[in-house]
Formats: C-alpha cells, sequence, structure tokens
C-alpha cells in the first residue's frame, strides 16, 4: 500500500479547498445546482484525480487510463471544478455551469465533454454501466485499469444497483471500486426517515463484496481504503465514505435543504469569506 505523508495532506487540503472555492462560485453564477453533495465529496475527488487515478488531462482519451463513473450525475460541480484544477479545460469556463450553450451541463454529458466517461442523470445506471467497462477491460490484455463509481446514498434506493452489486460480485469484478456518498441525505430530507439504509457495508459484504467504511474528509484513511480496494485481487470493492453535506461552510453543513439548492449573492459572499480563511 502507498503511503502519504504530511506535505501531501497539506497540498490535497489546500487543492481540496480551491475546489470547494470553485464549486460555490460556479453554483452562484448558475443560480442552481446542487451543493451539498458537490462540497462533501470535493476531498474525495480530490484525493483521486490528485493522487489516485491513472489519467492524463492532455490526453483524455489515454487507453489505459483509469475510468471514473459519476453515477449520481448531480453533483457535477465537483466533477467539473475538480477536471479544470486537474488541467483538463480552463478554470473559467466552470462560471458556465448550466447556461444555454455550455459544455457544463446540469448533469453530466458525454457528447458535450468527451474528457467524461458517461452521461449521467437518472439515478441508479452508474454501477451497471461501471459493469460493462470492467467487463470489457478483461479483454484488454496487459492493462491493470480500475473503474471507479461513485454513487449517492440516497440513490441506493434503485433497485437497480442491488441487481448490479450482485452480478459484479457473481463475476468477481475486482477492477470495480464504488465509493458511496454516505451523507444521509437525499433532495426532501434524511435518508434514513424517507427509506432507511441501514448497514450498507454489511449489505455489500453480504451479497459478495469487500469494503471499509471512512470518514470522507480524512485524506489518511481515504488513502488507506483506496489503495487498500486497488490491491483487492478476489472481488469488488466498496468504500463507504461518511461524508458532511456541504462541507467547509458551517452554516450550510449537514442541512438537506443544500441538497439542491444555490447561494444568493450574500450567501455566496458569506462561504467565499469562509473558504478563504481557510487557506
Amino acid at each position: 500500500m502507498e503511503t502519504i505523508n504530511e506535505n501531501q495532506i497539506i497540498d490535497l487540503k489546500i487543492k481540496a479547498n480551491e475546489i470547494r472555492k470553485s464549486i460555490v462560485e460556479m453554483l452562484y453564477h448558475a443560480g442552481s445546482g446542487h451543493t451539498a453533495g458537490s462540497l462533501g465529496m470535493a476531498d474525495i475527488f480530490t484525493f483521486l484525480y490528485f493522487n489516485a487515478l491513472r489519467h492524463k488531462s492532455e490526453n483524455p482519451n489515454w487507453p489505459e487510463r483509469d475510468r471514473l463513473v459519476l453515477s449520481n450525475g448531480h453533483i457535477c460541480p465537483v466533477l467539473y471544478a475538480t477536471m479544470a484544477h486537474a488541467g483538463y479545460f480552463k478554470i473559467d469556463e466552470l462560471k458556465t455551469l448550466r447556461k444555454f450553450g455550455s459544455r457544463l451541463q446540469g448533469h453530466p454529458h458525454k457528447e458535450f465533454l468527451p474528457m467524461i466517461e458517461n452521461s449521467s442523470g437518472p439515478l441508479g445506471e452508474g454501477l451497471s454501466q461501471s459493469i460493462g467497462m470492467a467487463l470489457a477491460s478483461r479483454l484488454e490484455k496487459g492493462i491493470e485499469r480500475k473503474i471507479y463509481c461513485m454513487l449517492g446514498d440516497g440513490e441506493l434506493n434503485e433497485g437497480e444497483n442491488w441487481e448490479a452489486i450482485m452480478l459484479a460480485s457473481k463475476e468477481r469484478l475486482n477492477n470495480i471500486i464504488a465509493i458511496v456518498d454516505r451523507n444521509h441525505i437525499q433532495i426532501n430530507g434524511s435518508t434514513e426517515i424517507i427509506m432507511p439504509l441501514g448497514n450498507i457495508l454489511a449489505k455489500f459484504k453480504e451479497f459478495g463484496w469487500n469494503g471499509v467504511e471512512i470518514n470522507g474528509h480524512d485524506f489518511r484513511e481515504i488513502n488507506h481504503a483506496i489503495y487498500t480496494a486497488k490491491n483487492e485481487k478476489e472481488r469488488p470493492f466498496v468504500i463507504i465514505a461518511n461524508t458532511i453535506p456541504s462541507k467547509g461552510i458551517r452554516e450550510w453543513e449537514g442541512n438537506y435543504k443544500w441538497h439542491g439548492k444555490a447561494p444568493d449573492k450574500e450567501e455566496y459572499e458569506m462561504a467565499m469569506k469562509e473558504l478563504n480563511l481557510n487557506n
């Protein structure tokens, strides 16, 4: 397993904070979009694009790259912001989020943005798409590719996910790493009130997966989980990442109403002031 030192952690924290600022700014300029999950997953996305993923921003179609499938497509602001900071396109383009003619739509569209791996909008489809990619990767000799599938916890209400979880286990797809954003909210309230999910990790394991549960804001835990998953040889692997919705903005943290809400001018200025203090 690869180790991570204190200087790397500091760099990742700084980068994640810059990505959070970009998320707040792009949502403010858009006037709509999904704030809570985007801010909550900034640390995970930062770690993936700046530490774990095999990818080349200067060559997005590099054949040997890992694949990142965003199933919960509504948190695309964090995907767009992270990719921009990683060099896939100019950061200024983030201000076009959800605008007519923009490549950065409210849910990712591969036709508009070819450097992403999938179009997403309807929940519950990403893991099935990941299975197709994982099976296809088996046919490519000599390439050790991982398929990362990002899932929301509320999204696990969709039955298609559990069919896919069973199939991934049956096929022993050790090249799939699913990361569940366990933030306990969905658009109408608490996941445990709307549709209780119980012990998600235990359910995955009962279906034949390996996995761990972590603090999704602790880079040491993220590092340990990702590299444990990379070294799994027998089964698909799931990481249950406990995150705080709207992480980084204390006034918004944990409030489900920010699931699908963008900041107004006053909220934007307050949030940017708080994030600037984190530099």
